[in-house]
């Protein structure tokens, strides 16, 4: 996982050449790479999609995921991180840790995924080792343990100082790299390689009682301890192992891979999943990664190709055979497993049981989504699903012809089975169909999909930002719902104040109903009917976030009361409330930051003040500047084309979702007077 263009398919590469898994180095600037397999990845030299693939080191099997950097596809890093044991974050040895590098290192602490880092592209001008573990100190607030020091740097980078065992690692040039020579440490460097692996003994003994004793005491714990010593603190993320290398240039990769098995966890190390009782969620269950133990697997991913459904499969315990009927609880259905397959990239191999610890792909299972369980009829679990982030960006679509028509409603529905961050919905008012993404290049490619792999031709519109709207004051409303028609009639009464939630709260909902004025039956209603009309705000249309609604007093007839009728009230009321209390439109701001040559400098910071931009820092990386800043998503459209135009080609920006700010008043009135006229 890392920053775009920090090196992951490359390094990615590199180990399947020498692990055997292919005969020759395929090259992401070449359109060869086995990882990027898609044409579009190919003619663009990005990663899309996260590709799977299996491989063997010294008798121990690994599967590997290569994710994209890029922030519009961060629900593949977060599906990856979510299933895996363990993650290599790659660095760029000149920018150190970068806007993406931030946000797939939150994704890994979020669900607790310990890390070593490979500081990439040694050879690069202006790669500086000490600067990235200072930027990952800083920038993180990590702890990075310097398992190993390069021996120069740019041009002249030749091999690391393995810090563990105080040798020098050279790599032959002629074999690709896989053949390297081990010497004693270079005269020059002994003294800083010296006082780096003292730093290191302190920082692993720091973390363990047996091994600071001995430190304390003055002796130098043994290898085989300190190895111990760091893989204990790796696996409890106390501290970071960092190696460093140049995967273009073949170079380092093995010793990462001996550290991804030395360091990280096997299953084994991982505690037993947790997950409930689909019958019962209050009963927490869990599984231990054994392969005698009750099926339980988590599908994380959904590939629609000419052959079927493909539903990649993490196995956390028991074990899965073709033919073998298992158990999907949201559902509540049981499937039987057609064939199971091993994946490289998109070569498949087919299998006839995944173990515990594995990962698969099942074909032909119709009903499975991201995020579903399998399991064992007779011992049902269900596991956590896998949450992602909301769209930020809309476009209406419509198909060229109608033949287009109805096979672009196909195309869509697939490709939303797929992406679990790309939505498609119908406006009520216009009937276009609209196509929710996380970013222009997002759509721009789930677009150029379908016309490639679904053969539809349509036109895209103008990009739209998804605003949201909230309340900044508390208001008081009651909704009354009453109708008299013949036969029984309809009654429903309810009292809700409203309160601002603090920003990212979401919305909470409150009963403080005493002495039984609305019967309990009426209080799920009352929140279903506030969620209701929370969906279409007020202002715009857009969705209501950040409201705490208290239910606090209302009426009910013994004969007339219902359900629907209190549903309506309490859409009613929060409407009525909501009126009230301010309401006001909040737009995605992103956090921006551009990398850019001195001379161009006056240029970018007037253009990001012109929109509407804040500067929030600046600092220098190998000669150029870098320029921190926060925008809103609505100026930042076409940005890619602008910034290229104004700096000769020579800057390059990253940016990803910060969070949502109060709209300025003319840009609210423009977009809610738009709503009001359509």
């Amino acid at each position: 996982m890392a920053h775009i263009d920090a090196g992951k398919t490359t390094a990615t590469e590199r180990i399947l050449y020498y692990t055997g898994i292919t005969h020759r180095i395929g090259e992401v600037h070449d359109g060869t790479a086995t990882m990027d397999y898609m044409e579009q990845e190919q003619e663009r030299g990005i990663t899309i999609t996260s590709a799977a693939t299996t491989c063997m080191w010294h008798d121990e099997l690994i599967n590997i995921i290569d994710t994209p950097g890029h922030v519009d596809f961060t629900a593949e890093v977060e599906r990856s991180l979510r299933v895996l044991d363990g993650a290599v974050a790659v660095f760029d040895s000149v920018s150190g840790v970068q806007p993406q590098s931030e946000t797939v290192w939150r994704q890994g602490d979020k669900y607790k995924v310990p890390r070593i880092c490979f500081v990439n592209k040694m050879d690069k001008a202006g790669a500086d080792f000490e600067h990235v573990l200072d930027t990952i100190r800083k920038r993180l607030g990590a702890r990075p343990a310097a398992l190993q020091l390069p021996i120069g740097a740019e041009a002249s980078f030749k091999g690391v100082i393995d810090l563990i065992e105080m040798k020098a690692i050279f790599w032959h040039d002629e074999t690709l790299g896989s053949e390297f020579v081990i010497e004693p440490i270079p005269a020059n460097l002994q003294k800083k390689a010296e006082a780096f692996r003292a730093q290191l003994i302190e920082m692993i003994a720091e973390t363990d009682d047996a091994l600071l004793e001995k430190y304390l005491e003055g002796e130098t714990p043994s290898i085989d301890e300190l190895k111990a010593g760091i893989r204990k603190a790796t696996i409890e993320m106390q501290v970071f192992p960092v190696l460093c290398g140049s995967a273009f240039k073949n170079k380092g990769i093995q010793p990462l891979l001996d550290a991804a098995i030395a360091y990280l966890p096997s299953p084994l190390d991982k505690p037993p999943i947790e997950g409930v009782n689909p019958d019962d969620p209050t009963e927490i269950l869990t599984r231990k990664p054994e392969d005698d133990a009750p099926l339980a697997a988590l599908v994380f991913k959904i590939i629609n190709d000419p052959f079927g459904k493909l539903a990649f499969v993490r196995v956390y315990s028991g074990s899965l055979t073709t033919g073998e009927m298992v158990l999907n609880p949201r559902t509540g259905r049981t499937e039987r497993i057609g064939r199971l397959v091993k994946m490289h990239a998109d070569k498949r191999e087919d299998v006839s049981e995944i173990l515990a610890g594995d990962i698969c792909a099942c074909v032909g299972m119709k009903e499975l989504k991201t995020g579903d369980t399998l399991c064992s009829a007779h011992d049902p679990i269900a596991l956590g699903a896998i949450t992602f982030p909301d769209t930020v960006i809309s476009v209406a679509i419509e198909p060229k012809t109608k033949a287009d028509q109805e096979k672009m409603g196909l195309a869509l529905s697939r490709l939303a089975d797929e992406d679990p961050t790309f939505k498609v919905r119908t406006d009520e008012d216009s009937g276009q169909t609209i196509i929710s993404g996380m970013g222009e290049l997002h759509l721009e490619i789930l677009v150029d999909r379908m016309r490639r792999e679904y053969k539809v031709e349509a036109n895209v519109g103008e990009p739209k930002v998804a605003f949201r709207e909230t309340i900044r004051k508390k208001a008081e409303a009651e909704g009354r719902y009453i109708r008299q028609t013949g036969g029984s009639g309809n009654y429903g009464d309810c009292w809700i104040r409203l309160e601002p939630n603090a920003p990212g709260k979401g919305y909470e909902f409150l009963n403080e109903i005493k002495g039984g004025t609305i019967p309990k039956e009426y209080i799920k209603p009352i929140d279903q009917g506030v969620r209701g009309a929370m969906e279409m705000g007020i202002l715009a249309g857009f969705p209501m976030v950040d409201v705490k609604v208290i239910l606090f007093d209302g009426s009910y007839h013994e004969v007339d009361s219902n359900e629907n009728a209190f549903k309506i009230a309490g859409s009613m009321a929060f409407k009525e409330a909501a009126r009230k209390a301010s309401p006001v439109l909040l737009e995605p701001v992103m956090a921006v930051e551009v990398t850019v040559p001195e001379e161009f400098m006056g240029t970018i910071i007037g253009d990001i003040n012109s929109r509407r931009g804040r500067i929030e820092g600046m600092g220098r990386v190998a000669g150029s500047q870098v320029i921190r800043a926060i925008v809103p998503l609505k100026e930042m459209f076409g940005y890619v084309n602008d910034i290229r135009s104004s700096t000769q080609g020579r800057a390059s920006y990253s940016m990803q979702f910060a969070h949502y700010e109060e709209a300025p008043r003319m840009i609210a009135d423009e977009i809610i007077g738009r709503s009001q006229g359509k």
